[in-house]
């Protein structure tokens, strides 16, 4: 029986974490698990399996520095584990900041049988000189993005591209459903400071676009109530309380496939809507310290996954001072249709969304995770 350690610190590791174990589990060889997850990777893997998520995913350099302690005692606690049950390998998912430095002190502490890394941190965005460092510590890394292997591989990193779980996710969410082509869509994210700043610029754009199409109709998805309880005020506020109307809470992939066009908060949704086949514009907009130094310190083209996996700009971005109602109202104006630019776009978005393969991307993770546990001969 194989024995593996998996270490995940964030919810979405521990979706990816479960999905892979599962898919582990249905493999031809009996397996066990150990480690630190959420609670989906402990009702996958039984009582070995510590829920630490919740301590474990704070945000923000001040909040895990007050926290030091508490991450240096589960350090320890995990180096410990490792040594006293010696599993077979060592599986980390994303949570770069902690995984990185505890495959160094695994590798210090002796450890050495294999270290796997299965969705890679963004390195290609923020650190490439950190890829130096895992193609020394790390015997494979499994990738969801295709760019990424060839990345990993200049390294000497030897690199597996499983494919997206996007692909697959999306795939068992899509419903007979037919766009409404006079219905337009607004995602502002699903963090309160996101809200704040974007649900404004919507409102105001919502406005223009009514004033050019009478009959448009206009739908806002709000992750929770808690969020939408402060879109309703923001729509008081502006003396907008029809607007309120427009709220629909928890139904986000469902008017992904329902409204004609959208406007996109930057982050998972995008790459979500694509999958989707939705005609959308990315919209963006921080507190303008934030974005400086965020500028400064990423060196990337594009912000959405969409373009950098296109190499181009196929969605378009409005981004911090582009991203005004009047400009929102522009290029969702131009996507209402059924002119070129929406087909453009469309057939665009599913030759991009191809790139991330075909499905099954748990399965083939699993078995990269297998074919590195075997002895070499």
């Amino acid at each position: 029986m194989k024995k593996l350690f998996l270490l995940a610190g964030e919810i979405s590791g521990d979706t990816h974490g479960s999905g892979l174990m599962r898919a582990l589990k249905e493999g031809t060889e009996e397996i066990s698990f150990l480690g630190y997850g959420g609670m989906q990777m402990k009702r996958e893997g039984g009582d070995l399996v510590i829920d630490w998520v919740e301590e474990a995913g704070v945000v923000g350099l001040w909040e895990v520095l007050k926290m030091y302690g508490w991450f240096k005692r589960k350090m320890d606690e995990a180096l410990d584990t490792v040594r006293e049950q010696s599993p077979d390998a060592v599986v980390l998912i994303d949570y770069p900041g902690f995984n990185l430095r505890f495959a160094d002190a695994l590798r210090q502490q002796g450890y050495q049988k294999p270290i796997l890394y299965y969705i890679s941190p963004q390195v290609w965005a923020w650190k490439k000189g950190r890829v130096k460092t895992m193609a020394k510590l790390l015997n494979l890394m499994i990738c969801i993005f295709p760019f990424e292997k060839t990345l990993y591989e200049k390294s000497g990193l030897p690199t597996v591209f499983a494919g997206h779980p996007m692909v697959d996710r999306v795939h068992s969410l899509k419903k007979d459903i037919r766009r409404e082509s006079d219905l337009v869509g607004f995602f502002p994210g699903s963090r309160k400071n996101e809200v704040k700043r974007l649900v404004p610029v919507m409102l105001e754009a919502s406005k223009r676009i009514a004033a050019e199409e009478p009959n448009t109709r206009f739908v806002m998805s709000a992750a929770n109530e808690k969020l939408a309880v402060l879109m309703r005020e923001m729509m008081q506020e502006r003396g907008m309380p029809e607007a309120a109307a427009w709220i629909e809470v928890g139904t986000v992939y469902d008017l992904m496939q329902r409204v004609q066009v959208g406007a996109v908060a930057s982050g998972t949704a995008t790459l979500e809507a694509a999958c989707f086949g939705l005609p959308y514009a990315l919209v963006y907009k921080v507190n303008g310290f934030t974005y400086v130094v965020g500028k400064a310190l990423v060196n990337i083209k594009y912000l959405g996954i969409i373009n950098i996996l296109a190499g181009r700009e196929v969605v378009r971005e409005l981004v911090q001072g582009d991203c005004t109602a009047e400009k929102v109202s522009r290029q969702l104006l131009s996507l209402l249709g059924e002119g070129s630019v929406r087909n453009t776009l469309v057939a665009d978005l599913a030759d991009t969304v191809a790139l991330l393969g075909e499905g099954g991307a748990y399965e083939k993770a699993a078995r990269a995770v297998m074919q590195a546990c075997e002895p070499v001969a």
